[in-house]
C-alpha cells in the first residue's frame, strides 16, 4: 500500500471520503489540498459512459479555457513563405521546415504543441512515427493544421486545451493552477464540463457522465456530484 506524506494525510482529513461536493466546494476545497511547495496544477478527471473503440463514441475536441492554463505552451510551427514570418511575429517559439524535421528526427523534440499549414503536410507526414505517440502530430480537427497560424497560436498561448477519451473511455484536463482563485477555477471548470456536454457521442447510451474528481499535483481528490456537474453554486 502506497505511503502517504504528512502533508498529504493532512490534507486528506480537510475531504469527507464519502461525500459528493457541488463544483464550487470543491474548487475551494481543492486550493486548500494543495500539498506541494509549487504552483500545482489543478487537474479534472471524467469517467463517461463511453466506449471509445466505437467511432460514434469517441470524444475529442479543444477549447480555450477563459482564464487559461497558467502555464504558456512552447509552440513550434512547420511553414514556409510568408507564413513563417507571420509565425514568428505571432509569438511561435520555433519556425521552419526541413531543418526540424531532421531535429526532430535525430531526438529533439523540446516543444509542447505542433502546428502547421496544410503545404507543409507532405514533410510533417515523415515524423508521423515520431509525433504520433507523444500526441504532438498537427491535427486539422484540433486546429493544428492550418493557414491561419496567428490565431492557432494566440489560442494556445491564451490557454487552448486538448481534450480526449482514452481506452477506458476517462477524460482528463488542467483548469489552472491552485494560485488561482476560487472563481477563476470554477469558471474554466464550468466552461470544460459544458463542453464536454455539448459534444455527448450520438453512439453514447445510458448516463454519460459517471463520475468528477477535481485534485491538484499529488494532492488527493475531490469528488464531485455528477447531478450538479455544471453547477455553478
Amino acid at each position: 500500500m502506497a505511503k502517504f506524506g504528512k502533508k498529504y494525510q493532512d490534507a486528506l482529513k480537510l475531504i469527507e471520503a464519502d461525500k459528493f461536493y457541488a463544483p464550487k466546494e470543491a474548487v475551494e476545497l481543492v486550493k486548500k489540498t494543495s500539498v506541494t511547495k509549487f504552483d500545482s496544477t489543478v487537474e479534472v478527471a471524467f469517467k463517461l459512459g463511453v466506449n471509445p473503440k466505437y467511432a460514434d463514441q469517441q470524444v475529442r475536441g479543444v477549447l480555450v479555457l477563459p482564464h487559461g492554463t497558467g502555464k504558456s505552451k512552447s509552440v513550434l510551427v512547420f511553414a514556409k513563405g510568408a507564413k513563417v514570418q507571420e509565425a514568428e511575429a505571432a509569438g511561435a517559439d520555433y519556425v521552419g521546415g526541413e531543418e526540424l524535421v531532421a531535429k526532430i528526427q535525430g531526438g529533439w523534440t523540446d516543444f509542447e504543441v505542433c502546428v502547421a499549414t496544410p503545404d507543409m503536410m507532405g514533410v510533417v507526414g515523415r515524423l508521423g512515427k515520431i509525433l504520433g505517440p507523444k500526441g504532438l502530430m498537427p491535427n486539422p480537427k484540433v486546429g493544428t493544421v492550418t493557414m491561419d497560424v496567428t490565431r492557432a497560436i494566440n489560442e494556445i498561448k491564451a490557454g487552448k486545451i486538448e481534450y480526449r477519451t482514452d481506452k477506458a473511455g476517462n477524460v482528463q484536463a488542467p483548469i489552472g493552477k491552485a494560485s488561482f482563485t476560487e472563481q477563476q477555477l470554477l469558471e474554466n471548470y464550468i466552461t470544460l464540463v459544458d463542453t464536454l456536454i455539448k459534444v455527448k457521442p450520438s453512439g453514447a447510451k445510458g448516463q454519460y457522465i459517471k463520475s468528477i474528481t477535481v485534485s491538484t499535483t499529488m494532492g488527493p481528490g475531490v469528488k464531485i456530484d455528477v447531478l450538479k456537474a455544471n453547477s455553478d453554486k
